[in-house]
């Protein structure tokens, strides 16, 4: 009778030593999963530029593996065997107002964005070229800058559709620049097309703080976080952001009467640019106008400059964020 008590003690100590080793093998493994999960990029057409090249190299550091999604088509445009968009575009590259029209009307639901979406957990929407004005909820003539004239409506109509099925479907979201130009064009947002030409009509002067007046690389400055209650803030716990790479002409230049909120801004020349944007009612939904990815990189592949930018850790914090909340 002793001996099968003692018996019953052993085979109990072993059951539940095989239970802790079983949850610190699973633990263990599932920590592996994690840091080698998908963060997933939106198409794009310039997949060789030095904004998407860092974004990859960035989920890539973090210990993520980055997977380029393809490219969304909606079915009320045709296209080429080069699934470029026929019939459809100014001499410009410019979307035309009638399809722009027919992508704001009908949406993700007209496309083939289930189909790339299968699977898919979280999109970073990098940096990347202007987006049609066509596309703005109240349309704009195009600028007329010569110099600052690029444009892919191909993705354009591809971003446009997956960034609102995101949002409607409430996948983790973080877009950088164009990004979140994207994100609040489809927001409904009021936009600036060139921020120079934008102060000259207020009659302001612009010192060039957001982009380097020769093109030849992203300028340094700093930003004030506004809200406290914000993601932003939450993630890096600061007032003031600083050091950020930046390079953009353009501009968000109001959320009013859309779902989103303004949680950063710089100061510039008398007038706050918006330099973050949130939707507070989605899971991670974060636009950033700087580059983290840009100042990831320079220390990376430790580039002479990276001094001038923001520090390693603060520069893949969104990056890290967005996996531990997707």
């Amino acid at each position: 009778m002793v001996f099968s008590k003692k018996s019953k003690i052993v085979k109990s100590i072993t059951l539940l030593f095989c239970i802790i080793v079983f949850n610190l093998i699973y633990a263990c493994s599932n920590k592996e999963f994690k840091s080698s999960q998908n963060i997933y990029v939106a198409w794009s057409n310039a997949k060789d530029s030095y904004s998407f090249i860092s974004t990859i190299k960035t989920i890539e550091a973090v210990g993520a593996k980055p997977v380029v999604l393809e490219q969304v088509k909606s079915a009320d445009l045709q296209y080429d065997e080069n699934s470029k968009i026929i019939d459809a575009t100014d001499e410009n590259g410019i979307l035309t107002l009638d399809a722009a029209k027919q992508i704001k009307i009908n949406t993700w639901q007209n496309s083939n964005v289930k189909e790339v979406m299968k699977g898919v957990d979280c999109v970073v929407f990098p940096g990347g070229v202007d987006i049609c004005p066509t596309l703005y909820y109240d349309e704009e003539e195009w600028h007329g800058i010569l110099d600052d004239s690029e444009y892919s409506a191909e993705r354009d109509v591809s971003d446009y559709l997956l960034l609102s099925y995101c949002l409607e479907n409430d996948v983790p979201m973080l877009c950088i620049c164009r990004g979140m130009q994207m994100l609040s064009v489809v927001s409904g947002a009021d936009m600036i097309q060139d921020i120079s030409a934008w102060y000259t009509n207020q009659g302001l002067q612009y010192q060039l703080l957001h982009r380097d007046i020769d093109k030849n690389d992203f300028m340094p400055h700093s930003v004030t976080v506004s809200s406290k209650e914000s993601l932003l803030y939450q993630i890096y716990g600061e007032d003031i952001i600083d050091k950020v790479p930046s390079w953009h002409h353009q501009a968000v230049e109001s959320v009013d009467n859309t779902r989103l909120v303004v949680t950063a801004y710089t100061d510039t020349d008398g007038y706050k640019i918006i330099e973050a944007v949130e939707r507070p009612d989605k899971k991670f939904c974060v636009g950033v106008q700087f580059h983290p990815e840009v100042a990831a990189r320079k220390i990376l592949d430790k580039e002479i400059d990276a001094e001038k930018f923001m520090e390693y850790d603060k520069a893949v914090i969104l990056f890290k964020a967005l996996l531990e909340r997707k």
